[in-house]
């Protein structure tokens, strides 16, 4: 056993765990039909043609789109799309696969090799290589009503465009198969290849575990459809303890497919794993080799957007922490505002709105349950909101009122506060007065203010707070007591 593998050691075992996930293409129609790629809303079986179900003489034919996503995947692997790729047919039976086979891409698929950086919590970073992706058409989907002996197909979802997804096995924990997916996820979504969305299945990850303790690879299983970080998380650690288990009393892993029950946490069996010869794949002999230019690939590969990880880079000039950066890099739009502003306005200003965004604005996504889609972000009136603080017009209590409404209708925040009753005062005047009531009616801690007891100062700045109702500029309340009881 390696040096580099000892540090996964689990009871004298190696975990082993290679990754295969399932990515929803951004298209508007399916691989090789004219039918929406839609499914949310739509009822059962009412997004089907002949070529979905493969009636007799209905020809496919490939979606241009699909391929160019497929390409960009390609870039954002740390890879570069096959110049030629082919279709091939994938034969099983099953009564969501209404063809008796799938077109799917099998020797020669139009991604090979690439990597997906990740850093684990401990600041970990390590490579994780990737064996291949192929373009191929997704199947059906069976519902099993409670308590009834039959299944319900729905076939909305054959022929939906697919780019599957394969790791090596370098991933040897739980914590790495969660942080891999996660970040599989970001790079799918920040190169606009799929919407990513899990609740719907944009994404699913099918893991493959294997443990072992004499330096070579054990007997895998495959635990699919899992659409939750959480859920690949957990499902290895399932299966990691569960393999260990059985061989310590001697007993031998069956290759096999398995499921995740979500409530109960553990995986159970479905079937027995069929090897690649048990499909019979031969070519597809209705859809043509997928040959792709030099010019076709310059385009695509210029119009590629930065990575997560630079992303991060030019966030941690602001020396945020590396939760908001987390986040800003998350919640895409967010990110990309402060990108946009960052070289316009002061890194403090830019910090400052930063922080706005991930701390109150989220809150108030979360609560309210909204996205980030309906924030309005405006460059303008966040400079505008920022130099207000700035210049004291505003104190942190009143800037996050005017955020909160300004990211809500898009109004000037100068606007918002005046309409709101929230200035802050700063005619120092105006403050010198109330300052000079509250020390008359105040006169012990006053005179412990003369005394140097400071601690009582935040007192008598507390008095006047509430007696102009928040709205005086309390650094000028300071200046004026001592100025006063000099």
């Amino acid at each position: 056993m390696s040096k580099d593998l000892e540090q996964y050691l689990v009871d004298g075992y190696v975990p082993t765990i290679g990754i295969e996930c399932h990515v929803q293409l951004k298209t508007k129609t399916k691989l090789f039909s004219g039918v929406s790629n839609d499914a949310r809303m739509a009822r059962p079986n009412t997004l089907i043609s002949h070529i979905d179900v493969g009636m007799p003489g209905a020809l496919p034919v490939l979606n241009k789109k699909a391929v160019e996503l497929a390409c960009r995947a390609a870039y954002a692997l740390n890879s570069v799309p096959a110049k030629f790729s082919k279709f091939d047919r994938k034969h099983y039976f099953y009564p969501d696969l209404p063809k008796g086979y799938q077109i799917t891409q099998f020797d020669q698929p139009i991604i090979l090799g690439g990597s997906v950086s990740i850093t684990t919590e401990g600041n970990s970073t390590k490579n994780i290589r990737i064996a291949r992706a192929h373009l191929e058409e997704d199947a059906g989907k069976l519902t099993h009503p409670a308590g009834k002996d039959f299944s319900l197909v729905d076939l909305n979802r054959a022929g939906t465009p697919l780019l599957e997804i394969v790791s090596e096995a370098d991933i040897h924990n739980a914590e790495e198969a969660r942080v891999y997916a996660q970040e599989l996820h970001l790079l799918m979504r920040y190169a606009e290849v799929s919407d990513a969305d899990l609740y719907h299945g944009n994404m699913r990850f099918d893991v493959n575990v294997s443990v072992s303790n004499n330096g070579e690879l054990g007997t895998r299983t495959e635990t699919k459809n899992l659409n939750s970080f959480k859920s690949v998380e957990k499902a290895v650690e399932f299966e990691i303890a569960r393999q260990i288990n059985l061989l310590k009393s001697g007993q031998k892993i069956i290759q096999e497919t398995r499921g995740w029950d979500d409530a109960k946490q553990k995986t159970f069996s479905q079937r027995s794993k069929e090897e690649a010869h048990d499909y019979r794949y031969f070519a597809e002999p209705d859809v043509p080799p997928v040959v792709l230019t030099d010019d076709f690939l310059e385009v695509i590969k210029q119009s590629m957007p930065e990575t997560p990880n630079q992303v991060r880079a030019k966030l941690q000039k602001l020396s945020l922490d590396a939760s908001a950066i987390e986040t800003l890099v998350q919640e895409i739009p967010a990110g990309k505002f402060i990108l946009e502003i960052i070289e316009h306005i002061p890194d403090s200003a830019t910090r400052k709105i930063a922080n706005w965004l991930v701390v109150d604005v989220q809150a108030m996504l979360i609560e309210q349950n909204l996205g980030w889609d309906t924030v309005k972000l405006n460059q303008d009136s966040f400079k505008a909101l920022a130099k207000m603080v700035e210049d004291n017009m505003l104190n942190s209590t009143a800037a996050k009122k005017v955020l909160l409404l300004m990211v809500h209708n898009n109004q000037d925040p100068h606007t918002i506060a005046k309409e709101h009753d929230l200035l802050q005062v700063s005619d120092e005047d105006e403050i010198t007065q109330v300052v000079k009531d509250v020390l008359h009616r105040n006169r012990e801690a006053t005179e412990d203010v003369r005394n140097g007891e400071m601690k009582a100062i935040g007192f008598l700045i507390g008095q006047v707070m509430q007696e102009t109702k928040g709205k005086a500029n309390p650094q000028l309340v300071q200046q004026i007591i001592k100025k006063l009881l000099q």
